[in-house]
């Protein structure tokens, strides 16, 4: 049987992108990494990349209508064969026709429980709430920001919490975690999308 190709998309540091090479290498996830992307030229996690000998492509979005952009991306993940698409801290709302080309075979992390605090600077947006409990979710992408149907949660204890910095790095530790294990669900395991439910089979 074949394996999954999977793209990695990424705008920054890659954490999250380590995490998911560290569970393909050590076999908890069966797949490949076929490609590492980014929109941002120079982003360190292309370096990283690099350093483990995967593919990288830079595709800087600056200064280019979104439709292009994504056109040109589709493009190279198309020559690099790609089956599913992993965001890995890659900042860029995807359009419809996007999504559509890889529809609930895009899989993203973000850094709350959703449907609460989407979009950028969860963390921040959480302490500034004074939640007593935040974690993150791994979901599949849909049209919205971050509203595709959630694979899988975990919960994240604010307790005794003193800057968004810090509730920050306890989340992250969850999201190495999470996305790898809910990763390798979707691809190991038999499930459905029934309206906004991933439901395992």
């Amino acid at each position: 049987m074949t394996r999954p190709r999977l793209a990695i998309l990424l705008s920054g540091r890659g954490s999250n992108f380590l995490a998911l090479h560290r569970a393909v290498d050590s076999g908890d996830i069966e797949a490949d990494i076929a490609l590492v992307l980014s929109n941002i030229d120079g982003a360190p996690g292309l370096d990283k990349a690099r350093d483990l000998g995967l593919p990288v492509r830079s595709l800087p979005h600056r200064g280019m209508k979104r439709a292009k952009h994504e056109e040109l991306v589709l493009e190279v993940l198309r020559e690099a064969d790609v089956d599913w698409l992993c965001l890995a801290g890659y900042l860029r709302l995807l359009g419809p026709g996007f999504v559509n080309a890889y529809r609930h075979r895009i899989v993203n992390i973000h850094p709350s429980l959703l449907p609460a605090f989407p979009g950028l600077d969860a963390q921040g947006q959480a302490f500034e709430y004074g939640v007593k409990v935040s974690g993150c979710t791994v979901h599949l992408v849909d049209d919205g920001m971050d509203t595709g149907p959630i694979v899988m949660q975990e919960a994240v204890s604010a307790d005794g919490v003193t800057s968004a910095g810090e509730l920050s790095a306890r989340i992250l530790e969850a999201e190495h975690r999470l996305y790898p294990a809910a990763l390798a669900r979707l691809l190991s395991e038999s499930w459905r999308v029934e309206g906004r439910r991933v439901l395992f089979d």
